[in-house]
């Protein structure tokens, strides 16, 4: 498992940008966006891991795991 596997992350379409958005709760808000998803989510992943090689290059600590908190369920409660 990578470290990366341990960040949840979000594609979703944007009705005010009229594209996917990718993002990361806790680690990168705004991340990328385009026309497809599946390039969306994949260019996330490289943000991701790119962010996490910084954090460890400074030499500071990982940001809390936000895997496995259950985000879809909660959000459903929101919407």
């Amino acid at each position: 498992m990578k470290d990366s596997d341990r960040y949840v992350k979000i594609v979703e379409w944007s009705e005010e940008d009229k594209c996917y958005v990718g993002s990361c709760p806790g680690l990168a808000y705004a991340g990328c966006h385009g026309d497809n998803e599946q390039e969306v989510f994949i260019e996330l992943c490289h943000i991701v891991d790119e962010i996490l090689q910084l954090y460890k290059q400074d030499g500071k600590p990982l940001p809390p795991s936000t895997s496995g908190r259950d985000y879809a369920n909660r959000m459903q409660n929101v919407a």
